[in-house]
Parts: structure tokens; C-alpha cells; sequence
């Protein structure tokens, strides 16, 4: 499924650019993008567009594990039932298991509350080839006032979790 250019410049996040999640809207589909498509409901669209899109991320998946060079990090943060694991099972129904990790963030261990909070997300990081989950994401809690006081190097982490899988899994801020 092709995107139009425009449609991909509005929705990518470019590194060191806050996302701007409050402007983005989370109902569009394609057919506000591009059009009436010819289908009936956005559903069966929708429902089209998924199946489409399962078999290009199970190629893409495919040209990512032979390369070698980056990794993908998708994070999904919601609320409790919102719908993240049903999201994973259906979207990532055809790739290879073996390519892909999900991860849930539990409430921390005492070796994790013994590091800087982003301590655990780093250890995690895909390596290359490979396709991460962070079922929820670690922003979320930054806003916890108790968290607060271990988030000294939160920007500069941010930035080697963003740069580091060009370069392979980060080991992991001490």
C-alpha cells in the first residue's frame, strides 16, 4: 500500500522533534488522506488496507532481518484494555515470531530501581534485524513525581535509545 508523500511527512516524528500527540489525530483513516477509495464503510477499508499491510511488513520483516543494520521500535502506550494487545496479535499476525519481541513493562525490580528509570527500556532495545514492542510506553510514567528524581539524563537517553540501533542493542546507560 502506497502512501502518498505528504501523507508520510505527516506522520513521521523526526529524531530530537517532540511528536505533537495532542495535534495528531488518532481516527483518521485513509480515506481522509486520499479520498473516497470506492468502498462502503471505513471498516472494510480499513479491514483491506490491514490485510495489505500485514503481507508488506512480513516482506519488510524479511529485508530487515538480511540487512543486518537497523532495528524498529514501536511503542504503544494506553490505558489498561484499551486494545495494545489486540493491536500486536492482529497487525503483527505475519511476521516471523522469531524477528520480534514484545516487551511489558512491569512495575520495576529492585535491580531496575537500583539504575536510572531509562535503564530497563535500554536493555530491551531490538537488535538489528530484529523488531521490539514496548507494550506502553516509558513517558507515560515520567509524569509520576516519585519517578521524577531518577530522570536526570531522560533527554540524552532518549536520544542514544533513538541513534543506537543503527549501531546495534545498547548496552544499556549505567
Amino acid at each position: 500500500m502506497k502512501l502518498h508523500k505528504r501523507v508520510i511527512e505527516e506522520l513521521m516524528v523526526r529524531a530530537g522533534e517532540p511528536a505533537g500527540l495532542r495535534s495528531r489525530s488518532t481516527s483518521e483513516t485513509r480515506t481522509h488522506w486520499l479520498g473516497p477509495t470506492g468502498t462502503s464503510s471505513p471498516r472494510g477499508l480499513a479491514e483491506r488496507d490491514l490485510e495489505v499491510f500485514k503481507e508488506e511488513l512480513a516482506s519488510a520483516q524479511q529485508l530487515l532481518c538480511a540487512a543486518d543494520t537497523y532495528a524498529v521500535l514501536v511503542i504503544l502506550q494506553a490505558l489498561d484494555a484499551a486494545g495494545k494487545d489486540g493491536t500486536i496479535k492482529h497487525v503483527m499476525s505475519r511476521v516471523n515470531p522469531q524477528g520480534c519481541e514484545v516487551v511489558s513493562f512491569k512495575p520495576p525490580s529492585a535491580e531496575e530501581l537500583s539504575h536510572d528509570f531509562l535503564w530497563r527500556c535500554a536493555k530491551a532495545l531490538p537488535e538489528r534485524g530484529r523488531i521490539g514492542i514496548f507494550n506502553r510506553s516509558y513517558r507515560a510514567l515520567t509524569k509520576r513525581p516519585s519517578l521524577r528524581r531518577r530522570l536526570p539524563g531522560l533527554r540524552g537517553t532518549s536520544c542514544r535509545l533513538i541513534t543506537s540501533t543503527a549501531c546495534g542493542r545498547l548496552s544499556g546507560p549505567s
